[in-house]
């Protein structure tokens, strides 16, 4: 299992030609306070920086974009009951959707857990 990040304050758990995406903790502390998220079909297809989601907080509304380009297999449907999940557990349990991955050459433009603490520092 791998786990990239971008720029936009994803991270992605590689596991075979599955990622799952969530937003990053460094995200939800900006974000503050999340009372709702907009969950991706399944099914879609999804290209590289396509909004894929959308979080909001009491502050603002956030897309979460597509890392890589695929096909929405999964979404956390608890995220729906329990949007604060994400404040509570944003690299864990609110993941907010797996996507089976189209092209694993896209997975090189992101960043390892190393080069994300630089970006955020």
């Amino acid at each position: 299992m791998t786990v990239l990040y971008t720029t936009d304050h994803e991270w992605l758990r590689i596991e075979g030609d599955t990622a799952t995406i969530g937003i990053t903790d460094y995200a939800q502390s900006q974000l503050g306070d999340v009372v709702f998220i907009e969950l991706p079909k399944v099914g879609r297809q999804l290209k590289k920086a396509e909004a894929a989601a959308v979080v909001e907080s009491v502050k603002a509304a956030s897309d979460v974009y597509a890392p890589i380009t695929g096909e929405v297999l999964e979404v956390n449907d608890a995220l729906s009951t329990e949007p604060a999940l994400v404040n509570s557990d944003a690299d864990g349990k609110a993941w907010i959707f797996k996507l089976r991955i189209a092209d694993k050459s896209e997975l090189g433009g992101l960043m390892d857990e190393a080069a994300y603490k630089a970006h955020t520092a």
